[in-house]
């Protein structure tokens, strides 16, 4: 008889755009895989996190209603919040100088450097612009690398749910 298998639960870091697409009528698609994310962390597939980067950007939301609902995310669904560090800026620095992110989107450095000093498996996010896009996956793999710190994988929603 072959021994159970165990399997690790991968921690992934939600990025804000995550917590906007619960909510967004006018994106079926996203919503809908979003919510199945969602669905997946309460089932414990998944242990997730986040930053009080994500913090500071969902408390710039406009439409309050809209506000409190997205922060409900986060304690409805018990995610772990990180705090910034002095490393977390140095990394997503390095990512704005060598061109990866630019200056004016640091937030999306500080994410992608917040998940990967945190040790997350996956990033999550739905921000095609700066995150989730083949430049921005490989060339922070190799910064990340160089600096000695392990790969950082990021995805949508969609790639992620019915892990196994």
């Amino acid at each position: 008889m072959l021994p159970e298998k165990r399997y690790r639960i991968p921690t992934i870091y939600l990025e804000t755009s995550v917590f906007n697409f619960p909510f967004a009528d006018d994106a079926p698609r996203y919503k809908m895989e979003t919510l199945r994310l969602f669905d997946e962390i309460r089932m414990g597939k998944f242990s997730s996190v986040t930053s009080r980067y994500v913090i500071d950007e969902l408390a710039a939301t406009k439409d309050a209603v809209k506000r409190e609902k997205m922060n409900a995310l986060i304690t409805g669904y018990n995610i772990k919040i990180f705090e910034p560090s002095d490393e977390i800026t140095r990394l997503a620095e390095i990512y704005v100088l060598e061109g990866i992110i630019p200056q004016k989107f640091i937030t999306d450095a500080l994410h992608i450097a917040a998940a990967t000093i945190y040790n997350a498996d996956y990033i999550i996010s739905l921000n095609f612009k700066h995150i989730v896009k083949h430049k921005t996956i490989f060339e922070t793999e190799v910064v990340n690398t160089r600096e000695g710190y392990k790969r950082i994988f990021i995805h949508t929603p969609a790639e992620v749910i019915d892990h196994e």
